[in-house]
């Protein structure tokens, strides 16, 4: 990581704040991969923060974290479909960068095998697909659960979605498969099919995707099964969790079986002896990256003998017998014609370096990322230089280095926000440190930000209102019948006193699609908690951190009184307690929560938006179960299960897992261990029991 302080250097209080941070980032990095199909870093970006993480715990190990991403696969199931928990667990795949990596990784099999040189040890070596792990269980040969991989351990239940499509049979073929098996692979999209995806979705109004992987996982996980059908989406088969009987000796003898059974498996997929020949399968297959139909960033290598798989076994979060040789970026030169800045729904100011177009791995690129203006500062790069760019993961380009730099003044990034003129600032922590951000202070009165959050709040993560995409919230804003979030619930009077025609009079509408788009808005006045409080878009409150404050108070009345209790009361009063007392929720949800509630704007907006909708309230997981609506905390260490897999347990039966104790905590679960919890909870008379007493109650004993 660029700028970082060399591990070695790090005091032991830098190191646990350094692994604090990262466990924030990746957790956040991970949940907008995995859950919300719109990855925020670059794959060497996102390599970067774990591998940083890796060597800090190597150094420090008695500071590794229960929350550690070494300890975690993918991101939580999201809430729109059931969870369905993998017989075996999902893992995910060590890292190779460098030749040396590759060399590493075989002489590591043979010292664990204790394999002389003299004995042969294959490979087998596949493109790494980008795509989305999935999981299909058949019973007699029957498809019977399609999962995705989510954490690892739970993932979501999208067996409706994947029957619709080809290349996963309903029924397996030939013969020779066990009675049950997990049989796994990664759905994908064709670049072709992307494209003219891509191009139905721009012509129809709505949101477009990043990339083929993006729309590949966002295409699987449609609650409109309809949807998933008409998207194009394919499936090669590469592995297998839990069976009841063994089918084959090696990994290529299984994957041969996949392609009798009726599965898609990749060609490109070969059976190796050496290091060399290792080296040379990926040589060839980086070279054929740009012509394959499909993205990949990597070649995965596998030991072939599945017993010696068995007996190499896993650590963390995968398994020692496989790993992942990644792809490097992607570069080219090119000359930087101007930057430009873009205003982002939170206000945010982001440097684009406008490019002379160059081809970079296949692809037209004319813009790049330029992050912030301190990575300015430090690239010294300005409007004429000649400039290298890489396409990391196929996802942003960004601007790496000034290769020769050109005769221009030195570029300033602006104080004033270029869509509305408001002072554009860079924020301090409680620390005294600078944001790296700097951002528009006119909130909803800055043109940029109104139409940014308008998307934000129609976008399928929020409301999700059905033909009111990107095009049409800039025509309405446009034409000065859409400002805030309740115009859309005002539109057709709003048209009316702006005294234009009907909509179904306006170009590209009529009477139907008119008549349909007020239907959907509609359709849309009683959302549901966690995706209304998305949808506002409050800088820090995500999807994954607005299910957390429904399912933690499941009335949007009473999470909006805490919200202003702690506004009123600052941070320690009973309502900021209230709502950072959330298991997961630290103060930046909160503060953030409590600045957005403080400008009057805002509480105008809402106000206004309210009286248009009635927000649903969170329907408890398990209402009949004896823990329904109970605020829960678990302290010290658990024995029977892991402390994560309790608060999963809790969720699912209604429980609000909090963590600290209050005199709103109704049980405090202590382990072996247990200290200022346990104090504090029998000074304050809340209930207390042991983890088998817990079990007992939940009916789990």
């Amino acid at each position: 990581m660029t700028g970082a302080t060399p591990v070695r250097a790090l005091t032991e209080a830098e190191a646990a704040a350094e692994l604090a941070r990262l466990a924030q980032a990746i957790a956040e990095a991970d949940a907008a991969y995995y859950q919300n199909d719109a990855p925020e870093l670059t794959d060497a970006d996102y390599d970067a923060l774990r591998q940083r993480n890796a060597e800090i715990e190597a150094a420090f190990p008695h500071l590794k974290r229960e929350d550690s991403p070494s300890l975690r696969v993918g991101a939580e199931a999201g809430d729109g479909f059931a969870k369905a928990r993998h017989g075996v667990p999902m893992l995910s795949l060590e890292n190779a960068f460098t030749d040396e990596d590759v060399a590493d990784f075989a002489n590591r099999i043979r010292r664990f095998l204790a394999l002389g040189e003299e004995t042969e040890l294959a490979f087998t070596a596949e493109p790494k697909i980008d795509g989305l792990s999935l999981s299909l269980t058949y019973e007699a040969g029957k498809l019977v659960r399609a999962a995705t991989r989510g954490d690892g351990q739970t993932g979501e239940d999208v067996t409706a979605n994947a029957r619709t499509l080809d290349d996963i049979p309903a029924k397996l073929a030939g013969k020779g498969w066990p009675d049950s098996i997990e049989i796994r692979g990664e759905i994908y999209m064709a670049k072709d099919d992307f494209a003219a995806l891509n191009a139905r979705e721009a012509a129809a109004g709505r949101k477009t995707f990043a990339n083929p992987r993006n729309a590949a996982a966002g295409s699987l996980r449609q609650l409109d099964t309809a949807i998933t059908k008409s998207r194009p989406l394919r499936f090669f088969a590469y592995a297998w969790g839990a069976v009841s009987a063994p089918f084959a000796e090696t990994q290529s003898g299984a994957v041969d079986a996949f392609g009798k059974w009726g599965f898609v498996t990749n060609p490109l997929m070969v059976r190796i002896l050496t290091v060399d020949e290792i080296l040379t399968v990926y040589r060839e297959i980086e070279a054929k990256r740009a012509g394959l139909p499909y993205d990949i960033d990597g070649v995965v290598y596998k030991v072939d003998r599945l017993d010696w798989q068995q007996r190499l076994g896993f650590v963390s979060r995968a398994p020692r017998w496989a790993i992942a040789h990644k792809f490097p970026a992607e570069k080219a030169t090119t000359t930087l014609l101007g930057i430009d800045i873009q205003v982002g729904r939170t206000g945010s100011l982001t440097p684009v370096a406008r490019l002379e177009p160059v081809t970079v791995g296949g692809v037209v690129v004319s813009n790049a990322t330029l992050h912030n203006e301190d990575e300015i500062g430090r690239l010294g790069v300005k409007p004429g230089d000649v400039v290298e760019i890489q396409r990391a993961g196929d996802v942003i380009p960004q601007v790496l280095r000034v290769v020769t730099a050109g005769e221009g003044a030195a570029w300033r990034m602006p104080e004033t926000c270029p869509a509305c003129g408001s002072a554009a600032v860079r924020e301090t922590d409680e620390a005294g440190e600078a944001d790296v951000r700097r951002r528009c202070t006119g909130g909803l009165i800055c043109p940029a930000q109104a139409v940014e959050r308008l998307k934000h709040f129609v976008s399928r993560k929020a409301l999700d209102i059905d033909g009111l995409g990107a095009r049409q919230i800039e025509l309405f804003f446009e034409k000065g019948v859409l400002r805030a979030p309740q115009d859309i619930f005002r539109l057709r009077t709003n048209i009316e006193a702006a005294g234009l025609p009907p909509l179904e009079d306006w170009d590209g509408f009529g009477a139907a699609s008119a008549k349909k788009l007020y239907g959907a808005i509609d359709a849309r006045r009683k959302p549901d908690f966690a995706r209304f409080l998305n949808g506002l878009g409050i800088r820090h409150v995500g999807q994954t951190t607005s299910g957390q404050f429904a399912r933690g108070f499941l009335s949007w009345q009473s999470f909006w009184d805490a919200v202003k209790r702690a506004a009123e009361g600052g941070p320690g009063s009973e309502g900021y307690l209230d709502l950072t007392g959330i298991d997961g929720i630290g103060e930046a949800a909160a503060n953030a929560l409590v600045q957005f509630e403080a400008e009057p704007h805002n509480r105008e907006m809402l106000d206004a938006l309210l009286a248009e909708i009635e927000v649903q309230d969170e329907t408890p997981a398990a209402s009949d179960s004896p823990v329904a609506g109970k605020t829960v905390v678990f302290t010290g260490t658990l024995e029977r299960m892991t402390r994560d897999e309790a608060k999963a347990r809790a969720s699912a039966l209604g429980a609000k897992v909090a963590g600290s104790v209050s005199a709103k905590t109704d049980i405090l679960v202590a382990g072996p261990g247990a200290g200022s919890k346990l104090t504090k909870a029998e000074g304050l008379g809340v209930r207390t029991m042991t983890e088998a007493e817990w079990l007992t109650l939940i009916g789990d004993a």
